[in-house]
């Protein structure tokens, strides 16, 4: 298997899964993300420091799982998030590479559960 995300150099992340999904503190699903992710300093404000901590994770951070669909293959990454405070928490992070393309295109990223963050 894999050990890391297949062609995480040229990996994606819409600006709006950060600022629409991530880092709103009013969307339903995302809201207790975004009370995650600032707590270690991101904010709306500077939300391309999110985006590229995320592309460095997709390019470190192992393959904790990966599973075909239909549609394409889903990644699951986990492993430490460079954060603007300076502290490093676990990140679960879920990349898709559709049937295909060659391209991963960031889903969502969550703290490890049971994770001492």
């Amino acid at each position: 298997m894999i050990s890391r995300l297949p062609n995480a150099e040229r990996a994606i992340v819409e600006p709006r899964k950060i600022t629409d999904y991530l880092l709103a503190r009013i969307h339903p699903a995302g809201r207790a993300k975004a009370a995650f992710f600032a707590r270690f300093g991101f904010t709306v404000a500077e939300w391309p420091r999110l985006r590229d901590a995320l592309l460095d994770h997709a390019r470190s951070a192992p393959i904790a799982s990966a599973a075909d669909t239909p549609f394409g293959k889903k990644y699951v990454l986990e492993g430490p998030l460079a954060a603007p405070d300076g502290r490093k928490p676990e990140v679960r992070a879920v990349w898709f590479i559709a049937n295909g393309e060659t391209i991963p295109k960031f889903v969502t990223a969550y703290p490890v559960p049971g994770a001492d963050q």
